[in-house]
């Protein structure tokens, strides 16, 4: 298999290779700051749609714009090595921007999916995705799992938060 680590134009190349060989393609998105028990589930699930797992990893700068200046707790480059060491995930590719379309339009996945979370018509490229003869899907969360939560259960336990 080639590198896990990819730019998007070697995602493109390889996805054209996948396609080309019959494989499913399966897209989803994420900070994945503090990956825990639930992010892996997740992943899991959501590489069960295809042959190939693609994560679209939101950089430092996307996270920060997102989620405020004290985010991420982890730095882009230990993410990066933490979400290619899971078996499940078979490419990553990060980006700058606050939401993933150009990454799912120039991937052109037969799969997308987010987490159940997320209300169906908020999908960033789920209508580009359909409209291509892919699909839509919503994966349920394990509850009580969040890097939110964990942030604030380590506030309580260590520092009276």
């Amino acid at each position: 298999m080639a590198q896990k680590f990819c730019s998007l134009d070697q995602m493109n190349l390889l996805c054209q290779d996948y396609k080309n060989h019959g494989k499913t393609i399966v897209f989803t998105n994420g900070c994945f700051d503090i990956i825990h028990a639930g992010h892996v589930s997740y992943l899991g699930r959501a590489a069960s749609l295809g042959d190939v797992l693609i994560l679209g990893l939101n950089s430092d700068a996307s996270v920060r714009s997102i989620k405020g200046d004290k985010r991420p707790v982890i730095c882009e480059e230990h993410r990066i090595q933490v979400v290619c060491a899971l078996e499940c995930v078979h490419h990553v590719v990060l980006f700058d921007a606050p939401d993933p379309l150009e990454l799912i339009t120039t991937i052109r996945p037969h799969v997308l999916v987010k987490g159940a979370d997320w209300p169906e018509d908020q999908i960033v490229g789920a209508d580009f995705v359909r409209q291509h003869q892919g699909r839509v899907e919503r994966i349920s969360l394990e509850p009580g799992l969040s890097t939110t939560r964990i942030i604030q259960r380590i506030g309580v336990l260590y520092y009276g938060q």
